[in-house]
């Protein structure tokens, strides 16, 4: 293999690292969010806070000259699990 093609793909294994660091964090802190919203009888879903999380990672896509449906479409699997989870916690075996 060239040294060329083995720098690019060596940089994206560490992006690729990175992205799945950054998404267990992620998913640590909307789990205590879970928990937080079992307690206090609030929803799993929260459709106006999802619509805004959607708009603004569209604006930050745009920025970054990333395809804004992209974003969407990534964003919105990440939320679909997160709800998946809270509502796993809100169950009584959970």
């Amino acid at each position: 293999m060239d040294e060329q093609l083995r720098s690019y793909r060596q940089s994206i294994d560490n992006i690729d690292a990175a992205l799945v660091s950054m998404l267990a964090e992620r998913f640590k802190i909307t789990q205590a969010v879970g928990r937080y919203k079992a307690e206090a009888g609030l929803p799993p879903a929260d459709p106006g806070r999802e619509a805004a999380q959607i708009e603004r990672l569209r604006g930050l896509a745009e920025a970054a000259n990333l395809d804004p449906a992209f974003a969407e479409k990534f964003l919105r699997f990440i939320i679909d699990e997160v709800i998946r989870h809270h509502e796993r916690v809100r169950e009584p075996s959970a």
